[in-house]
């Protein structure tokens, strides 16, 4: 099901709004990343794979200066997050939405509420302002019907469709997506997807996805970057990520996709035998 392939594959001259050098984080004795180096891209998509427990969520949360790492640089649109007042920080984090593995909705507020309270903390816009803002955003969605409901009334893929309106309702330069699809089956997952790349092509943001969503995550990535051990195996796209001889990727490949993985190009190559 191939209705959502992403279109800007060869653009590797677009530039790094983050950069991850050298960075080592320990927990207590538990030492998870040891020493990942990773680039993110303005206007494509980072996919970032893993077994569970190897750090990814840790990575993102370097990403949006929630946490400081032990050595390494953290550097976000070329600012180094770690030499960063308070203020600058925050400065910094008003390019970025974040849609969290449980969609993080406050239960006393309907979807509308939910979805206004970014533009109400962070703007001075007016009611009638907030909601023209609300209402587009839910209208991308497929959300209108539900402003009133509140999210104990929702299903899981309705609460994770308001989560990205809300994420995306101050236009952020970059979203990300912290398993986003965790508790959904395959057919609202892949709606989700579908959703994800409809609103990255008309608001063009770049993202972010820690995903163990393989193969399916790998339809809406421009790039693929393996966490183990501690460290980045590698950073490259799909095809070539599904393709790879690097034996940590390989590994990680046929243990999660089986021999599902061979690419259009190898079964192109089985026809051509017949």
């Amino acid at each position: 099901d191939g209705t959502f392939m992403m279109s800007n594959q060869d653009d590797h001259n677009s530039p790094v709004v983050i950069e991850l050098a050298g960075v080592e984080k320990s927990f207590g004795r538990q030492k998870v990343l040891r020493g990942v180096n990773l680039q993110v891209r303005e206007g494509r998509t980072l996919v970032i794979v893993g077994a569970s427990g190897q750090g990814k969520s840790v990575i993102i949360k370097h990403m949006l200066g929630l946490v400081r790492p032990d050595r390494g640089e953290v550097k976000v649109f070329g600012r180094d997050m770690n030499r960063l007042t308070r203020k600058q920080k925050d400065e910094v984090r008003e390019n970025f939405g974040v849609l969290f593995q449980n969609a993080a909705l406050f239960d006393s507020l309907n979807v509308y509420d939910n979805v206004a309270l970014p533009l109400r903390e962070r703007t001075r816009l007016n009611e009638d302002e907030v909601r023209e803002g609300v209402m587009a955003k839910l209208g991308l969605m497929g959300l209108q019907e539900a402003i009133d409901k509140f999210p104990a009334q929702l299903s899981g893929g309705m609460r994770k469709r308001v989560g990205l309106a809300r994420a995306l309702m101050l236009q952020p330069k970059i979203v990300f997506f912290d398993e986003p699809t965790t508790g959904l089956d395959a057919h609202k997952s892949n709606e989700l997807y579908r959703l994800f790349y409809r609103t990255q092509q008309q608001l063009g943001y770049t993202a972010v996805i820690v995903s163990h969503d393989v193969p399916k995550i790998f339809k809406l990535a421009d790039e693929v970057a393996l966490l183990a051990e501690g460290q980045i195996q590698g950073c490259m796209s799909p095809e070539d990520f599904q393709l790879s001889e690097q034996p940590t990727i390989r590994a990680f490949v046929e243990e999660t996709m089986g021999h599902l993985y061979s690419s259009d190009r190898e079964e192109n190559g089985l026809y051509a035998q017949v």
